[in-house]
């Protein structure tokens, strides 16, 4: 059974290098308020170490565009939210997701070689 939900990255730029994006984390959503407030977060815990700049465009998306991003969210639309640090852009990326449900260990029987393996400590 597929489960939609929402895929959430979190990629940074150096502007003054001629590199690609970096993906720095990502994140799967079950729900519109989840993955805005992965966002939220990350910006709320970041903000203080910001830049003026940075910390103005954190929070005017708290404040304002937040409430933008979670009604896009609930019309199934992707979105993105970027704040620009010095020469490091972050951006934070949320699509639209069908996740697929995975085999899991439980009730399920494990094959004889699972049992071989005893970790030990090292010291």
């Amino acid at each position: 059974m597929l489960k939609r939900g929402f895929w959430c990255e979190c990629w940074t730029e150096d502007l003054a290098e001629q590199q690609r994006p970096a993906l720095l984390a990502s994140f799967d959503a079950y729900s519109a308020p989840q993955a805005d407030r992965w966002v939220s977060v990350a910006l709320r815990t970041i903000s203080p170490a910001l830049d003026a700049d940075a910390s103005d465009e954190a929070r005017e998306w708290l404040y304002e565009g937040r409430i933008e991003t979670r009604r896009a969210l609930l019309r199934a639309e992707p979105c993105t939210v970027s704040v620009t640090h010095a020469n490091t852009r972050i951006t934070w990326t949320i699509r639209p997701a069908l996740f697929l449900p995975l085999a899991h260990r439980q009730g399920a029987e494990l094959p004889t070689c699972a049992y071989d393996f005893k970790p030990h400590r090292t010291e």
